[in-house]
């Protein structure tokens, strides 16, 4: 008998996601995918001065605000042909590098561990037998008996005051949790404790960017950073060691805390290696340039086709017309006006026209992109893969660390191959957090480095031309591949185009009737209880959906939608 789930809305993401599923015999047989608001940042930048776009697309997310800035005047400068100064390039690194590493955090600790974890088993752990636990796989400060007990003791004031607040929502007791009380309780632990340290590398943004969401110092040409020892205005040596004072704290965290939780905890769940896996094109984009033209990276990145590392091939620079030419987005399913097919972002169009969820037909705001025409995974595990395949050293040395803990702890070998599935996009995620530890110190000490040589500049001023000119910015975002097309005419905006993660994993079929990564990765994935479909979210949360990203909410009318009254 075939069961017809919709979720609506998909909870702890950012946005609004909307998915249905067949489910028939215990698992899921179709899959709809549906964006639920109206992108409307677009048809907002068109006739504006090119070097403001980076400050509205920022305001496309209230999460994912940094790495919009960082692609959008990436995609002015590519048009201009503007080389960005190495400081400029080191700070923009260093805020790139934090602000992944706090999203990894987040993603793993409070918007998907309680997929995994029951927080309720929780308060039948001993903390002995879980301090024991933690310390013998890791020596993080704060594996003490006295953490897990505090920590229980909170949970259990959460549970006796009915007031469950962000633990409210959770399918406790649910058939497809499985971990033991011991590591519920570590878990939760470290969830608390998570909760100080994605604040810890926030701060970093904060002091580089001058606030965060939505950093100030960005500039198309650079960063409006002013470096000057001697003026506590500007960014001084005490700043930088300040930064790199909780870069280096979070980094133990990093290592000792959030990658052995997803190892311990995935080798608890290792049934889920074999759900998940959807879509094995995987794309991803090199970030992190070390020179001013975008054409040296710490962080490498191309594409694999399906799912073979020996087919990757590299995307090599900002410039790179692989990439350029290979992008185009569908909204054959989307509720757009379309009948021109597939459209490469600098001609693409955005147009709603809303039609009502249909299944053989439109159903979500989101388009449908592709890469050289194929459908194509984009995010941590994408990127984790292709910096394998190019052999990067750190990747390749924490994906190693990843998977033999993970075997220790299973009890059982575990290959590279149990990365393409659910449980492994958290892993992928978890070895990149790693990598950009790394990346994050080196980068502040190229920064410095290049300071005491004298090299103060943070800032080459662009000229446009007249005529028309066309660029794109590229950025491995926390969710993955981000890039931004724009179309300058006289000094203004003609057309702009935001191609963002959550476009390629949450489309909708697209102009071939193809099913997009999200779809995908759910067919055939278990449901136990279909007025539970806890296993539904586990795979989607995977992904860390942000729809506000891929879709938005424009009213053309000036109609009011809610007030608020401060009391």
């Amino acid at each position: 008998m075939t069961t017809r789930i919709t979720v609506d809305p998909v909870t702890r993401i950012e946005g609004h996601l909307r998915v249905d599923c067949e489910v028939d015999g215990g698992k899921v047989t179709k899959a709809w995918s549906s964006g639920q608001m109206w992108r409307g940042i677009e048809l907002i930048l068109q006739g504006r001065d090119p070097r403001d776009a980076w400050v509205f697309t920022q305001r496309i997310c209230g999460v994912c605000t940094t790495v919009h800035a960082v692609a959008s005047v990436r995609a002015v400068e590519n048009a201009l042909k503007l080389e960005v100064p190495l400081n400029a390039q080191y700070i923009r690194n260093l805020i790139i590098g934090a602000h992944s590493v706090h999203d990894h955090i987040v993603h793993f600790y409070h918007l998907s561990a309680l997929d995994w974890v029951d927080i309720v088993s929780a308060l039948k752990a001993d903390p002995k037998k879980a301090a024991t636990l933690a310390q013998s796989l890791s020596d993080w400060h704060l594996n003490s008996v006295q953490e897990f007990t505090q920590a229980q003791q909170r949970l259990a004031a959460f549970v006796e005051s009915g007031q469950l607040g962000v633990f409210g929502s959770g399918y406790w007791g649910h058939p497809a949790m499985k971990l033991p009380p011991e590591v519920n309780l570590l878990a939760a632990t470290h969830y608390l404790q998570a909760l100080d340290y994605q604040r810890r590398i926030n701060k970093v943004v904060a002091i580089l960017g001058a606030k965060t969401p939505h950093i100030q110092n960005l500039a198309v040409g650079g960063v409006a950073n002013p470096i000057n020892l001697d003026s506590q205005s500007t960014l001084t040596l005490e700043k930088l060691y300040a930064v790199k004072t909780l870069i280096d704290e979070v980094g133990d965290f990093v290592r000792q805390v959030y990658f052995v939780d997803v190892a311990a905890i995935g080798a608890l769940y290792a049934d889920w290696t074999a759900f998940g896996k959807g879509v094995t094109n995987y794309l991803s984009v090199p970030d992190l340039p070390l020179d001013g033209k975008g054409s040296k990276f710490a962080l490498p990145g191309g594409y694999i086709e399906n799912g073979d590392l020996a087919s990757f091939k590299p995307i090599s620079s900002f410039q790179d017309p692989y990439f350029e030419n290979g992008v185009k987005e569908s909204v054959k399913h989307s509720w757009y006006v379309g009948g021109k097919g597939a459209l490469h972002p600098y001609d693409g169009e955005t147009n709603p026209h809303y039609t009502d969820f249909q299944d053989d037909g439109k159903y979500s705001w989101v388009k449908s992109p592709t890469f050289n025409d194929q459908r194509a995974q984009v995010g941590p595990l994408a990127n984790v893969l292709c910096m394998l395949a190019a052999g990067h050293e750190p990747t390749k040395r924490y994906a190693k660390l990843m998977l033999d803990t993970v075997s220790a702890v299973a009890g059982t070998p575990v290959g590279i191959g149990a990365l393409h599935s659910t449980i492994g996009r958290h892993a992928a995620r978890a070895i990149r957090g790693a990598v950009l530890y790394e990346a994050l110190a080196e980068q502040w000490k190229l920064l410095v480095e290049n300071i005491s040589k004298g090299d103060f500049t943070t800032f080459n001023r662009p000229t446009f031309p007249k005529g028309e000119i066309r660029g794109f910015g590229t950025h491995e975002a926390p969710r993955g591949v981000l890039s931004h097309w724009t179309v300058i005419r006289d000094g203004k905006i003609a057309n702009y185009q935001a191609v963002v993660p959550t476009t390629w994993n949450a489309g909708p079929r697209d102009e071939s009737d193809r099913i997009g990564p999200y779809e995908a990765a759910l067919l055939d994935n278990p449901v136990a209880d279909p007025e539970k479909p806890l296993e539904v979210i586990r795979t989607l949360h995977s992904f860390d959906p942000c729809l506000a990203c891929a879709v938005h909410m424009v009213d053309t009318e000036n109609q009011e939608i809610i007030r608020v009254t401060a009391v």
